[in-house]
């Protein structure tokens, strides 16, 4: 089922999300619903959170449009290991119609668990590297845009502000 994706600034978007303590079938539940929610965006990563659950499971897909989807369902992801730096335009399916470049690791090792339970080890970097701490960041209420500087996020604030507004008046 396709649920509505929350977008800023939604308060529920800055709450840290609870560890999940058993997978359920309301958890798997939960994760296929994120995946469709995230193909139909599109989007490459969901967490819980956007969709106000406030559960730490994600989902993430980087394949091309030309390659077979290669879903990622992580439940209580924690990058264990992150080296080196990459400077990317990123953008997020809460933050609609805007990007900016975010300092984030260019590798990282994250543990968690699959919908069976099982622990897993995912080393990735590139474009997977950056959506694994872009949807884990969102586990603990933090969005992209407080990755950017000061002046670039009151900046992004009040134009944001002011096309929500466009947008209610047209």
């Amino acid at each position: 089922m396709i649920r509505p994706i929350l977008t800023y600034p939604d308060p529920e978007l800055k709450k840290k999300s609870a560890p999940v303590t058993v997978i359920s079938d309301k958890i798997r539940e939960l994760a296929n619903d994120m995946a469709e929610t995230m193909y139909d965006a599109p989007g490459v990563g969901l967490a819980a959170p956007q969709i106000g659950v406030h559960q730490r499971v994600i989902v993430i897909d980087v394949a091309g449009s030309d390659e077979p989807p290669a879903l990622i369902t992580a439940i209580n992801p924690v990058i264990i290991h992150a080296e080196g730096e990459t400077f990317e335009e990123e953008g997020c399916l809460s933050v609609p119609k805007y990007a900016a470049n975010v300092r984030r690791h260019a590798k990282v090792v994250v543990k968690g668990l699959n919908l069976d339970g099982e622990e897993m080890v995912w080393r990735a970097d590139g474009l997977l590297a950056v959506a694994f701490q872009h949807e884990i960041d969102h586990l603990d209420g933090i969005l992209f845009v407080d990755h950017i500087s000061q002046l670039k996020r009151d900046l992004f604030r009040r134009r944001y502000r002011k096309s929500l507004e466009q947008e209610h008046t047209d």
